[in-house]
């Protein structure tokens, strides 16, 4: 057993646990601590020195009597249990590294609009799949959509009705005019062709209309280079932003 003054060191395995990871995502840091003692084997008082509190403040908290609500107590006990990247954007949390290197000085947890932060597209994909399933309306905004719906391993492919009669699913999708200027600029910036990426978009709108018969499909083209990628499904809005890297 180790004092309180030793760093606390959770295996990697730890944070990849789905009774972790959904503490995490539900800002449970009675059960995040709870686990912390049992993958970690940490007392209170060593969770009280590395979260910067008191370990009467820590019993509190695994006991159900008090919860955390501030963010810069999340950042305190994020760095204090060294969680790693994607820990942490479960949290709502920025990346280690991007705090390290001057990264932006507001956080996206910050905005009660979002309730949750994915550090990637992937990381959000089973939730995305599910909720697209159960939707009554889906709204996708791409610049060209074969990773979203255009292809048949598409992220979104396989939530669209392809029968004609299929389930009542209303789908809204914009993707980059493929004459536009705005096209030609984004293919620069990737390093693409822009005849390969509007290639792209117009083998989308073909896979598109092929589910026409299916269901109420709509196809939508614009001119203005987006700075991030939406999928609405229902209520719930999805969006990936893009940085310079």
């Amino acid at each position: 057993m180790g004092t309180a003054l030793e760093p606390i060191e959770l295996p990697d395995w730890a944070w990849e646990r789905a009774e972790v990871r959904q503490a995490l995502r539900a800002r449970d840091m009675g059960a995040v601590f709870r686990h912390v003692q049992q993958y970690a084997g940490a007392s209170q008082a060593r969770i009280a020195t590395a979260a910067g509190m008191t370990q009467g403040r820590v019993n509190e908290i695994i006991n159900g009597r008090r919860e955390v609500s501030r963010l810069d107590v999340y950042e305190r006990i994020a760095n204090g249990l060294r969680m790693p990247d994607d820990a942490r954007h479960l949290l709502g949390l920025a990346a280690a590294r991007e705090r390290r290197a001057g990264g932006p000085a507001f956080d996206l947890a910050a905005f009660p609009e979002v309730v949750r932060v994915y550090g990637a597209q992937h990381s959000a994909a089973e939730e995305i799949q599910q909720q697209a399933r159960e939707a009554v309306e889906l709204d996708v905004l791409a610049v060209r959509g074969l990773g979203l719906i255009g292809l048949n391993d598409s992220l979104l492919r396989a939530s669209l009705p392809r029968e004609q009669g299929g389930r009542g699913l209303r789908i809204r999708v914009a993707l980059l005019d493929p004459d536009s200027d705005a096209l030609a600029r984004r293919a620069a910036e990737i390093g693409e062709s822009a005849e390969s990426l509007a290639s792209g978009v117009r083998l989308t709108e073909a896979r598109l209309r092929e589910l026409a018969g299916a269901g109420d499909i709509g196809v939508w083209r614009y001119r203005m280079l987006p700075t991030w990628r939406v999928i609405r499904t229902d209520s719930t809005m999805f969006v990936g932003a893009f940085d310079a890297g």
